[in-house]
């Protein structure tokens, strides 16, 4: 049995019209150099004659554009700044290391140049109450872990990333820092974000002042800045 390839046939528009009906059943087939011309003459003429509801004195079209970008504003106005900038902290993540730091043990260094006022990075751990910390803190120090990775959200929750924290818990205090610690809320959580305080350089160090409360057993600063306190807490 031989199959013989149907003819093509050619609309009044030009345009090739399916003998059979299915274009998979009839395989490619070439177009004339004249009829594609055609097409694209016809296409771009299309594209460049503007839709007759967009054309400029409609004063339906005009108001229904003023709505857009009333309602568009509003949104924009009313939805949280803090979420939308957590958003791109999550999609675009600062370059950050951590290495040995002259301040103490190891240190956060920016690997790329921080303008001011941007987000560095998010304080991860776990969150737990006040009567889990302070048996945490217990424990840890029988485990031989001097350094406590401690965060305070509020009154009653703490964020612990002692074991199951980010590159974060390595930033040191510095009694003249170049970023700051602030509460945000997203989708009715509590996090802790890193934002930076002034433009930082690449290999600068990133530092936040911890604000320790005020207690008689003072814990030495070794920041080593020129209006330095001399003690964290």
């Amino acid at each position: 049995t031989s199959f013989s390839t149907p003819k093509k046939k050619k609309r009044d528009d030009g345009m090739r019209e399916h003998v059979t009906g299915c274009a998979r059943s009839e395989g490619y087939y070439k177009i004339d150099k004249k009829d594609k011309l055609k097409y694209l003459n016809n296409s771009r003429a299309f594209a460049e004659e503007p839709p007759a509801d967009t054309q400029v004195g409609n004063p339906a079209v005009n108001g229904r554009r003023s709505e857009q970008r009333r309602l568009l504003s509003s949104f924009t106005g009313s939805c949280d700044s803090d979420l939308l900038k957590f958003n791109q902290l999550k999609f675009r993540k600062k370059k950050l290391k951590f290495c040995k730091s002259h301040i103490h043990d190891w240190g956060l260094f920016a690997m790329e140049p921080i303008a001011a006022d941007e987000m560095v990075i998010e304080y991860v751990g776990q969150n737990i109450r006040q009567v889990i910390a302070d048996m945490r803190e217990k424990r840890y120090e029988d485990e031989g872990i001097g350094s406590s990775y401690m965060f305070r959200v509020d009154h009653d929750t703490i964020i612990d990333a002692t074991k199951c924290g980010n590159f974060a818990r390595f930033i040191n205090h510095s009694c003249n820092p170049n970023c700051y610690a602030k509460v945000i809320t997203v989708e009715s959580q509590k996090k802790i974000v890193i934002y930076s305080k002034q433009h930082i350089n690449v290999n600068e160090e990133i530092t936040y002042d911890y604000k320790f409360p005020i207690e008689d057993v003072k814990i030495p600063c070794l920041c080593g800045s020129e209006n330095c306190r001399g003690t964290l807490n």
